[in-house]
């Protein structure tokens, strides 16, 4: 890729940053907050001034990217846009360090919701906007609707796309990449106007309902709150957040499907019902588990139901310190960290799908040991999954584990104990954001040092673009071509 392409298109999607940033500065002149309606007029201004340059100079010579193009591009744009989000919060003066400020900010995006603030409500209401605004630009994929724009700059998306959105399947909704992302935008913010509206029926002024939209569809997490959604105290609230939450964790291709009447592909879809039983069947043990601390199952089941859905997708909300759990309750936490959300979902983790293709496979090789001269597949959807799905998904498990174990290793050089080392370790490459112990719902990340910030940075980011965007960049053989 020559270097003014990939110039011209980094420049554009930090001009779409800044553009996001603009309703955090408006809230900050309306409120008064002085210092950072500076803090974020000047990362604007910079951004959009090589934003409109990359526009408008040329634009005659378009350009198709191949895979390793998206791969360097993807990659460069979500460590750019992490440290260009972060620069509020650094020049306003309230996260000083820039291994705090860009954690924060690689957290929003990448949809983690670990946090290293100790008081979240100490922060001017256009710094927390800003957080959520980090997770619903970051939820979808800042890349993806950098692609629905394309035309504007010329040059081919899919390699990008390809590159970013999470799963092992890329489906095309629509015959046209950039048509694609336009529809998945258009349902993305369709919920999340939606959620807001519910929300504030339940009594949710806007910027709360706004805010805790936002980190609900990306699976995100932030809250306004040091207590997050617990601290409404909401039967209500609980249970709009927990059915967005399990949408959100779906499949976005399966919203469309279903506006154009295709039920059955819903009905068949074999990742779809695999996750809709993990969160029912958690929901359920869990609720029975914790039944003596809260006196009556339909109290048990709403704290349950809501914890399942908060980490089974990866959002990281909490409506009670489930640390304090029963030990099987807290176990069946742990297991759901490992799972995440559907393929092409906000949610991160390992995804359902890759462990449904797992289980097939293992009772394939169950079936060949009793018939060796047997040809045995993997069928998803009903239908026979490609030949490499297996290899895939298999590799793709081996690096995530290693990666997992590694940080965990770093972590735990700091002197953190076991439990919190695994649970950060987890909770940050598959985007959950709260751990157990020292990083558990009740507490933050702000006692680690610096190199394990930066390590849990990276994770975030690996875990978000799906381990390979990032950990190709490492092979030798990627800057040979």
């Amino acid at each position: 890729m020559k270097r003014r392409v990939l110039l011209r298109v980094l420049s554009f999607l930090l001009g779409l940053v800044a553009l996001a940033m603009l309703p955090s500065l408006a809230i900050a002149l309306f409120e008064g907050e002085t210092g950072t309606a500076r803090a974020f007029a000047i990362p604007i201004a910079a951004a959009l001034t090589a934003a409109l340059a990359a526009v408008f100079l040329g634009r005659k010579a378009p350009m198709a990217f191949r895979s390793r193009d998206g791969f360097l591009l993807v990659s460069l744009a979500w460590i750019l846009t992490g440290f260009l989000g972060a620069a509020p919060f650094m020049i306003s003066g309230h996260i000083p360090s820039l291994a705090d400020a860009v954690f924060e900010c690689v957290s929003g995006l990448t949809t983690t919701g670990a946090s290293i603030l100790k008081d979240v409500e100490a922060l001017p209401r256009s710094l927390l906007f800003w957080r959520a605004m980090t997770h619903w630009l970051g939820g979808m994929g800042i890349v993806v609707l950098t692609v629905a724009l394309m035309p504007l700059l010329g040059v081919g998306g899919f390699q990008l796309v390809k590159a970013e959105t999470p799963g092992p399947e890329k489906d095309k909704v629509a015959p046209k990449i950039t048509a694609t992302a336009k529809i998945l935008w258009f349902i993305y913010f369709g919920l999340t106007a939606l959620q807001v509206a519910l929300l504030m029926a339940g009594g949710l002024d806007w910027f709360d309902s706004t805010t805790h939209a936002f980190a609900s569809m990306a699976t995100g997490g932030f809250s306004t709150k040091n207590a997050s959604v617990g601290h409404f105290r909401s039967a209500w609230v609980d249970g709009v957040c927990t059915t967005f939450m399990i949408l959100a964790g779906m499949n976005f291709s399966l919203f469309y499907r279903l506006y154009k009447g295709k039920w059955r592909d819903l009905i068949v879809n074999s990742e779809l019902k695999a996750y809709l039983a993990v969160f029912f069947g958690s929901s359920l043990v869990i609720a029975v588990s914790i039944l003596p601390l809260y006196g009556n199952f339909f109290t048990a089941f709403r704290f349950a139901s809501f914890q399942s859905s908060s980490i089974l997708t990866t959002t990281g909300f909490a409506t009670a310190d489930f640390d304090k759990w029963p030990e099987f309750a807290k176990a069946v936490l742990l297991f759901l960290m490992f799972v995440g959300g559907c393929s092409g979902s906000t949610g991160g983790g390992i995804k359902v799908v890759r462990l449904v293709v797992l289980f097939k496979q293992a009772g394939n090789e169950m079936r060949r040991l009793l018939y060796p001269r047997g040809v045995f597949s993997v069928r998803l959807n009903g239908k026979v999954g490609r030949k490499d799905l297996v290899y895939g998904v298999a590799g793709f498990v081996s690096l995530y584990m290693a990666i997992m174990l590694a940080t965990m290793l770093v972590v735990a050089s700091s002197g953190a104990d076991l439990v919190t080392s695994l649970s950060a370790s987890l909770a940050t490459l598959g985007n959950i954001g709260p751990g157990f112990n020292a990083v558990g719902p009740v507490m933050n990340y702000s006692a680690f040092p610096d190199y394990v910030k930066w390590t849990l940075s990276f994770a975030m980011l690996a875990g978000r673009l799906e381990l390979w965007t990032v950990v190709i960049l490492f092979k030798p053989e990627f800057w040979r071509g």
